[in-house]
């Protein structure tokens, strides 16, 4: 019983910091011209993409933050100034060079420069998914319960990438024009999220409480 209560703990705890739900708009609004299929082969690549970044924070996360000199703030701070980048470009219905670069106009590279670039990183494995993952297996007193943070991570991708895939084959009913405006509205999200972003890790720093 006390497995079963870890294993829905730690799911819904990881499903709610890395809001699939909430990132469905974006997702639809980065892809107005795409099929269902590149829709799905984005889902699925970001879910992938999103699960090895989670599994290896998660793993050895603080690790790694300690051998790159990195702090938590500052990946904080990192990750709001390119998702400013994206939602102001979003904004304004322009295509942001932070997803594609002008050289990378062939389709797949296309799909996949967005799928990993914001879809994976930062919107699904984003610092507060990042930093959760860390801190469950941090809690975690046996490696029983370090299992359940480990196989959960996957759990959740898993639900995420179904999440897209239903709204992928629901966006074909969408008209071009809600999807365009959608995209003007995700773009202003974006942006206020990257503030946020910023204004944690700012908070988060040293020298804030010097």
């Amino acid at each position: 019983m006390e497995l079963l209560q870890q294993v829905i703990k730690v799911f819904v705890a990881l499903f709610a910091i890395v809001g699939p739900l909430s990132a469905v708009p974006i997702f639809l609004s980065m892809t107005p011209t795409n099929t269902q299929k590149e829709r799905r082969r984005m889902a699925k690549l970001a879910c992938m993409v999103a699960t090895i970044v989670l599994f290896l924070f998660a793993v050895g996360g603080q690790l790694i933050f300690s051998v790159m000199g990195i702090t938590l703030p500052a990946f904080h701070i990192a990750g709001g100034l390119l998702l400013f980048r994206i939602g102001y470009d979003m904004l304004h219905a322009r295509e942001s060079e932070s997803k594609i670069s002008a050289e990378e106009r062939d389709i797949g590279e296309k799909l996949d420069s967005v799928a990993v670039t914001p879809l994976a990183v930062p919107l699904l494995a984003g610092p507060g998914a990042i930093s959760t993952s860390i801190l469950l297996i941090g809690e975690a007193s046996g490696w029983l319960q370090k299992t359940v943070v480990l196989c959960c991570i996957p759990a959740v991708m898993i639900t995420s990438y179904y999440v897209f895939r239903f709204s992928a084959d629901g966006a074909a009913w969408i008209s071009p024009i809600v999807l365009k405006v959608i995209r003007r509205l995700t773009g202003l999200i974006l942006a206020a999220m990257a503030v946020q972003f910023v204004f944690n890790g700012l908070q988060r720093t040293p020298w804030c409480h010097a």
